[in-house]
């Protein structure tokens, strides 16, 4: 089994040019001990529990029985010392006069040398690689970070892609180890930590998982064993160092608190603003608002009776905070106002993805599991939610749309994936959506579309699914694009070939599926069919 189940971009100039590697010194293993310690402390008394249980047996079980039929341990250690069996291990007598070594007797005559360097027979140098790793692990200003939230073979990982625009390249850069399946990921531009400047720029990704706790990793370190902050029951009592009798009593707890998540993570979402905030929900029906300085729960808000599946901050109003639920509502809340009645608006399922659109602060999109699309004002709140009513809906799967994004470059370009393996792009206009093309990507179900950051490669979407791959779809070379998005796009010499970038082991596919598009293939409702022969 593989699927990658979520993706986001990282903006260019913000990763390091030289990634770092992971050096494992004393300091950071006192801090992987420190972070891990309630843990080993947890394993430890189970351990001792087990044992304790096993001593306590009572007369009549299993364990009792073996206890009678085996010998004491005098009885053992007469054994030994019969056969001289206790002295096996020992080193042999070694006599200062005589050759320690047998046949080579002659072993402290031999010069040792720290390293070949040292040694005068060797001419020979070693040639120095450090410059060909540092050339491997460059990354340009012109390139972009793709993240992959994946699972392969119930190895869970986070993988690390650098993008080439100007190469048509896709390649991992490299990976990080999870604990458990991940399910979001978010890119984070702060470190994390006390004494951070308020200028402070980083190159962080925070990561939601099945377990509880949200883990924050340095992107621009290679070969990390050990995330950098925790946030959640897992760093708790390390970092506070409490004493061993509290640490024994916060074990995590399936009970529902304000300190921390106690079910799986299910959506991330970073103020771009305040940066110093992260917001998390999860199955648990909370919604937490972290504090990345402290690394601790600001503050936790019971908007929804069931889980909460997806988030996102206002862009203008940034202290309002955008939230959709199995309870089939969806809440914009202020953060500051924590006990004020919220608007709420209500949808006709499950909700799959809530999102701001970035070119109207006032206006938002829900998709849900029955593959609709409602596009909402916010500042018509209904009094009740049977009376919400939504600017435009659309159905744009007859499966589930469990991918969305608004392109924050293009007004008026959105995309929408299903579980019916479909990746749809739509032109919104002022009489409502029209669809534009439909595409098999061949990455399977789709978990995730997500358009790129940047000006220059506005048209870039990122697309992964079930099968565990992530293509690039430059959309602007497709010609229902270029025709719906005219005036935004480059005008071109000749023909264009559709381009979609994927890992080379992967690409085959969609590589021989390209072809060139020309009029003749648009469909008599006005967009083209690109799906697979």
């Amino acid at each position: 089994m593989s699927m990658i189940t979520a993706t986001t971009w990282v903006p260019r100039g913000f990763a390091a040019p030289f990634p770092t590697k992971y050096d494992f010194n004393a300091s950071e293993v006192e801090r992987i001990s420190s972070l891990a310690k309630l843990h080993l402390d947890d394993a430890k008394e189970d351990l001792e529990n087990a044992q304790n249980g096993e001593e306590s047996a009572p007369e009549g079980t299993a364990v009792t029985s073996m206890t009678k039929t085996s010998k004491s341990k005098g009885e053992i250690d007469d054994d030994l010392k019969e056969y001289e069996l206790d002295k096996y291990d020992d080193d042999p007598a070694e006599d200062d006069e005589g050759e320690g070594m047998g046949m080579f007797g002659n072993v402290k005559s031999l010069a040792f040398h720290g390293s070949n360097d040292e040694d005068p027979y060797i001419t020979m140098k070693e040639i120095e690689d450090d410059d060909q790793d540092r050339e491997d692990l460059q990354i340009l200003a012109t390139d972009n970070l793709v993240l992959a939230a994946k699972v392969e073979d119930e190895v869970a990982h986070l993988e690390v892609y650098v993008y080439e625009d100007e190469a048509d390249n896709l390649y991992v850069h490299h990976d990080v180890m999870l604990p458990a399946i991940p399910l979001c990921v978010e890119w984070l531009d702060l470190p994390v930590g006390a004494n951070v400047e308020k200028d402070a720029r980083g190159n962080y990704v925070a990561v939601g998982t099945f377990d509880p706790d949200i883990e924050i990793w340095d992107l621009d370190t290679v070969d990390c064993l050990y995330p950098n902050a925790i946030l959640g029951s897992g760093d708790k009592d390390a970092v506070d160092g409490e004493s061993q009798k509290k640490k024994k009593k916060r074990k995590k707890s399936k009970k529902v608190n304000d300190e921390y998540h106690v079910d799986a993570v299910l959506a991330l979402a970073a103020n771009r603003e305040h940066r110093n905030l992260l917001a998390s929900s999860s199955a648990d029906k909370t919604i937490k608002l972290w504090d990345l300085n402290t690394t601790k729960c600001a503050k936790s808000y019971s908007h929804h009776t069931d889980k909460v599946c997806s988030l996102a901050w206002n862009a203008r109003e940034t202290t309002v905070l955008l939230s959709g639920s199995y309870d089939r509502t969806v809440v914009a809340a202020d953060m500051r106002a924590p006990d004020a009645k919220v608007p709420r608006w209500g949808v006709e399922s499950d909700v799959e993805i809530v999102r701001w659109d970035p070119h109207n602060s006032n206006a938002f999109f829900i998709t849900t599991e029955t593959g609709t699309v409602h596009y909402y004002d916010r500042r018509n709140a209904p009094s009740a939610l049977g009376l919400s009513k939504a600017i435009w809906t659309l159905q744009a799967h007859d499966e589930s749309v469990s991918s969305f994004d608004v392109n924050p470059i293009i007004p008026g370009f959105l995309v929408t994936g299903s579980t019916d393996k479909e990746v749809k792009l739509w032109n919104v206009q002022s009489e409502g959506p029209s669809m534009v093309v439909s595409r098999n990507a061949g990455v399977g179900k789709v978990f995730s579309t997500s358009f790129a950051p940047d000006k220059e490669v506005g048209f870039r979407l990122a697309i992964a699914g079930s099968k565990g791959a992530v293509q690039i779809w430059d959309t602007s070379t497709n010609a229902a694009v270029r025709r719906a998005f005219a005036e935004r796009v480059a005008p071109s010499q000749g023909d264009v070939r559709e381009r979609f970038v994927g890992v080379a082991d992967d690409d085959s596919e969609s590589e021989d599926g390209d072809e060139r598009l020309d009029d003749g293939e648009r469909e008599a409702d006005g967009w083209e069919s690109m799906e697979e022969d």
